[in-house]
């Protein structure tokens, strides 16, 4: 009785200490990753019959319940796995610095849980230290932490790295990232982060080390790794030299493709070290290279081809027997150059075939490669899908696309079709990216063109210096016009927009001595069936009150048309300068002109023909800069002008080409007439103008950088004005050679031709009569040109020239290699709503024989010119 009383006894106080060691044991359950739950004594079953979730405010508790995996009516074993777990999936969650489940109770069967967590801080402020203002802009937008955010060791370690690598990238290779958080005293549980950044010094490399270099030399090593490069060196003077792992990868992958292109392709890079230099915060690195031998191309056989011969995709291919071997090359000539192998099969249709070229025989130094080419069916395009076009008219674009439902695909159109979307102004053409979409299964393709409408209306608001005189201008051109919604009220928005016409008006003046109007239109597409354009203009200007003294033909140094002093005045004086106006003096011009321009097909659609007819009146009163002081004069004239355009962006220019050759010509008048014009008064012989002018414009725009950034452009122009009668040889449509271009000579029925790095007008003969006198032309132009943005808001880049020309008034003193050189820099700045504006400096190597000091050091501003 005694020992089944103490055994029972012992057998209670077994169950309470149970009980008190699993309640215990919840209790005091401490963080861990994986924690690992052990009770002594035999496990038992229970029910859940409640959880409770205490100690957090933010935070739906019925999705904190979810989180452990626990559930009233669960049945969980005590001691057991499933309180483990729960603890575990919190600690997994990440979002709680503290977790305990405790047993509240435990009635017969049904144990009541109580979840006690402890959410972890958020986030009050983040400051940086030890870093520029624009570098913690750069880092906040990779940090991505925002106030109130819980701040966990995941998001702490992730900052860390994500500095830590821009740093990196940056040359800062010892970069030290250090985050301190504390408590925030107004906030309960929320911290600061104090983020420390210590970049210390950019490591440099102190020197790069070839071995086994033979073949290729250190330098010409060198400079195939275009982003590691030695310190030091006047050839490296303008590169990196900071030590990036990342570029620096990539320069070893360049090294070896260098080789493989002349023909070494199992040359590899035995060992590289890399070695670090604590005291001087710099690396040298040192490269082992094993070239191997000089391989060359084989017999080439072509296998699977039954629409081209083989014969024909050889010479596409244009590589031989005998080349060396060169793998990017070969890669280029069958996928990649515009006129590849691949793209022929492109063009017709044939948009699911491939060719892979096989390595079928290694015969010592050459290698046979077999061509295995899968063909495929056509593929037709199914739908053609436009997006973006939000102001202009989805018409306007699908006239230039051509690329159409039911035809077949072709590789070519779809180029072209991005060349006329971005010729159109309307779009950001650094955007215009087609999404092909093939579908095999039933032969077709869904191409969608994605565009970004940008604003391309142009406002002139602007002041310059010419003719003696300040001139201002206001001028507003609208280059997607809707005239057919010009009496729609609801499409005023501010203006009709939407059917891609141009409609320009522009006033000058500068007051009581000069005004000048105009209003110019262009329909492209003429009844909107075929790209024939129709343009219209009219305009007026006035032209008075010239000063008594800025005309002084005696003067060996006298200013206006003849000295030294040109338009702005001179040492003659000009505009403002004289002591007398003749305000009753004056110079009439009144013109309007009509035009059709028409896309041909032949030799290839990129050639226009453009016709124009117009009429010029100018009616002068003691105008005493011109053979003609005195009369009206009627200049009725025909263009014709073949131009052929193919370049790929009208602003900033990549490839391509510009040419155009112009005949303007009026009736031969005299030829008409037994009347002997040597004799005749100056008001007869020029009463109606005659002359024939000729114009050659090209330009060629080509990369030279794999980036297509870095543009070469090469432009050359001339320009011959004839006559029909040597006695009416017409003092009009001359040309005005030097200076920036835009001094607004038209107004005396001439043409400006810029010419930098000297005055304006500097480079032009004149007559005895002290007007310009330029019949011939000729105008060299190289530029190297650089982007510094290409955004739809603004396009801006640099620029540096080479420039010559002259001009010449006799035809027996043309002598297109005496040209007057100059050379400089500049800047140019497109914004859509001012059109291009810039600023060149340039330097006139050679003496003018028509004005004193004309060359020299100019600027040069740039105000809506052509690019």
């Amino acid at each position: 009785m005694n020992k089944r009383r103490y055994y029972m006894k012992g057998h209670f106080r077994y169950k309470i200490a149970l009980v008190t060691l699993f309640i215990l044991s919840l209790a005091n359950i401490k963080a861990q990753d994986e924690p690992n739950i052990s009770y002594s004594g035999t496990p038992k079953k229970y029910e859940i019959a409640e959880i409770e979730v205490v100690g957090v405010e933010n935070l739906d508790p019925k999705i904190l319940v979810n989180i452990s995996g626990l559930r009233v009516g669960q049945q969980i074993t005590v001691p057991g796995d499933e309180v483990s777990e729960a603890i575990r999936r919190y600690w997994n969650h990440g979002l709680f610095s503290d977790v305990k489940i405790k047993a509240k109770k435990i009635e017969a069967r049904k144990i009541y849980l109580e979840i006690h967590l402890l959410e972890r801080p958020r986030l009050s402020e983040m400051t940086f230290y030890g870093l520029k203002k624009s570098e913690i802009e750069t880092v906040e937008e990779k940090v991505i932490m925002m106030k109130g955010q819980q701040v966990t060791p995941y998001m702490i370690t992730r900052a860390e790295k994500y500095i830590k690598d821009y740093f990196d990238n940056k040359g800062f290779y010892n970069t030290v990232v250090n985050i301190v958080q504390k408590d925030d005293p107004n906030k309960p549980n929320h911290v600061n982060l104090d983020i420390n950044v210590d970049k210390k010094d950019k490591v440099k490399v102190s020197s790069l080390v070839f071995e086994g270099n033979e073949v290729l030399t250190d330098a010409k090593l060198n400079k195939a790794m275009k982003k590691t490069n030695q310190k030091g060196k006047i050839g490296n003077f303008f590169r990196s030299k900071k030590f990036v792992v990342e570029k620096y990868e990539e320069d070893l992958v360049a090294l070896i493709d260098k080789y493989n292109e002349m023909g070494y392709r199992d040359a590899r890079i035995v060992s590289e070290d890399v070695i670090r230099n604590i005291e001087d915060n710099t690396v040298e690195v040192v490269l082992k290279i094993e070239e191997g031998n000089k391989y060359y191309f084989g017999d080439i056989s072509w296998v699977g081809n039954t629409i081209y011969a083989s014969e024909y995709l050889a010479y596409k291919l244009r590589i031989k027997k005998g080349d060396v071997f060169n793998q990017k090359l070969l890669n280029e000539r069958l996928r990649d150059d515009e006129d590849a192998v691949h793209n022929e099969y492109m063009d017709k249709g044939y948009l699911f075939s491939n060719i892979n070229p096989i390595e079928v025989g290694v015969q010592g130094d050459t290698i046979d490669l077999e061509m295995r080419i899968f063909e495929g069916q056509q593929a037709t395009i199914n739908n053609v899908i436009i997006r973006g076009n939000s102001k202009t008219h989805e018409h306007v674009v699908r006239r230039e696309v051509r690329t159409k439902p039911g035809q077949l695909f072709s590789k070519s159109e779809l180029i072209r079709t991005v060349r006329e979307l971005a010729q159109l102004g309307h779009f950001d053409p650094e955007n215009i990216v087609p999404d092909v979409q093939p579908n095999q299964e039933n032969g077709t393709v869904d191409l969608v063109y994605s565009l970004e409408e940008k604003a391309n209306d142009q406002i002139e608001l602007s002041g310059g210096w010419g003719a003696g005189m300040f001139v201002g201008s206001l001028g507003l051109k609208f280059t997607n016009f809707s005239i057919r919604n010009i009496f729609n009220k609801e499409a005023w928005r501010p203006l009709p927009t939407g059917d891609g016409q141009t409609l320009a008006l522009r006033a000058q003046t500068n007051g009581k001595f000069y005004q000048s109007y105009s209003l110019s239109f262009t329909e492209p597409w003429l009844g909107g069936k075929k790209p024939n354009s129709l343009s219209f203009s009219i305009y007026h200007s006035i032209q008075t009150g010239v000063s008594s003294s800025y005309y002084n033909p005696s003067s060996q140094y006298g200013g206006g048309y003849g000295g030294y002093g040109g338009y702005g005045g001179g040492y003659g004086g000009g505009y403002g300068y004289g002591q007398q106006e003749a305000l009753d003096q004056h110079m009439k011009i009144t013109g309007a002109s009509l035009g059709f321009g028409k896309r041909l097909s032949w030799p290839d659609d990129w050639f226009t023909l453009y016709l124009e007819a117009s009429y010029q009146r100018y009616d002068l009163r003691d105008w005493n800069y011109f053979i003609m002081q005195n009369g009206i004069s009627h200049n009725l004239n025909f263009k014709v002008n073949l131009s052929r355009r193919s370049i790929d962006n009208p602003i900033y220019t990549r490839r391509g080409s510009d040419f155009s050759v112009g005949l303007e010509f009026t009736p031969p008048w005299s030829m008409f007439s037994d009347k002997d014009w040597s004799k005749a008064s100056e008001e007869e012989k020029y009463q109606k103008i005659e002359y024939h002018k000729w114009t050659f414009k090209g330009a060629v725009y080509k990369t030279i950088d794999t980036r297509e950034k870095l543009v070469v452009m090469g432009r050359y122009e001339m320009g011959f004005l004839g006559y029909y009668n040597k006695d009416l040889n017409s003092p009009f449509e001359k040309y005005v050679l030097g200076g920036d271009g835009m001094s607004g000579y038209s107004m005396y029925g001439s043409e400006t031709i810029g010419l930098r790095g000297y005055e304006n007008s500097s480079l032009t003969p004149y007559n005895t009569a002290g007007s310009y006198d330029g019949n011939m032309y000729n105008k060299l132009t190289l530029e190297l040109r650089y982007p510094l943005t290409l955004q739809p808001s603004a396009t801006v880049f640099a620029l540096g020239f080479l420039e010559a020309g002259n001009a010449w008034s006799q035809y027996e003193d043309y002598n297109p290699f005496e040209l007057k050189r100059a050379a400089g820099v500049g800047l140019r700045i497109f914004l859509p709503i001012f059109g291009l504006m810039g600023i060149d400096w340039g330097y006139g190597f050679d003496d003018s024989p028509y004005r004193r000091n004309a060359g020299g050091s100019q600027f040069h501003f740039v105000i809506g010119q052509s690019f």
